[in-house]
């Protein structure tokens, strides 16, 4: 504990040094070009966090603030994991929103030229069916043709 006291400037400076990495990652998660980027600076403020928490068990020499630290751990994997799960659900809701539009602009353009919206839709699944396809059956020959010459190289 006397080391502790002799060389508080080393704890104040380090103090400080965390202070300015957590300001860093606040302005990261307000200003973050992505979600991604927002989800990463609240992960790393709450591992700041942690590292401040048991810093200053040590400085005091209390030990109840290292079960603060390890319960503050939990709640911010908790907080990370759920961001994840709503970061995806908001992408996916984006997706499918992208497509209906698309779909949308297919009716109204086949509508316009005089045939169903449908059957253009129609048009569009079974190509994306033959394209699924043929990407399956290109495969399946690579395999095949791999097996092949594996049968004909064995004696």
């Amino acid at each position: 504990m006397r080391i502790i006291m002799e060389h508080s400037w080393i704890f104040i400076s380090i103090f400080i040094f965390l202070a300015i990495l957590l300001l860093f990652c606040l302005i990261r998660a307000i200003k973050g070009p992505t979600i991604a980027d927002r989800v990463v600076a609240v992960n790393m403020m709450g591992t700041i966090v942690m590292v401040v928490i048991a810093m200053l068990a040590v400085y005091m020499g209390e030990g109840y603030l290292l079960d603060i630290c390890l319960i503050y751990a939990m709640i911010s994997f908790l907080a990370v994991v759920v961001l994840t799960k709503i970061y995806s659900g908001v992408y996916l809701e984006k997706l499918a929103k992208k497509k209906r539009q698309q779909q949308k602009a297919v009716q109204a353009e086949s509508i316009r030229e005089g045939s169903t919206g449908k059957n253009r839709i129609k048009e569009m699944k079974t190509d994306e069916t033959r394209s699924k396809e043929a990407g399956t059956e290109e495969v399946t020959n690579k395999y095949t043709k791999r097996n092949e010459q594996e049968r004909s190289d064995t004696p």
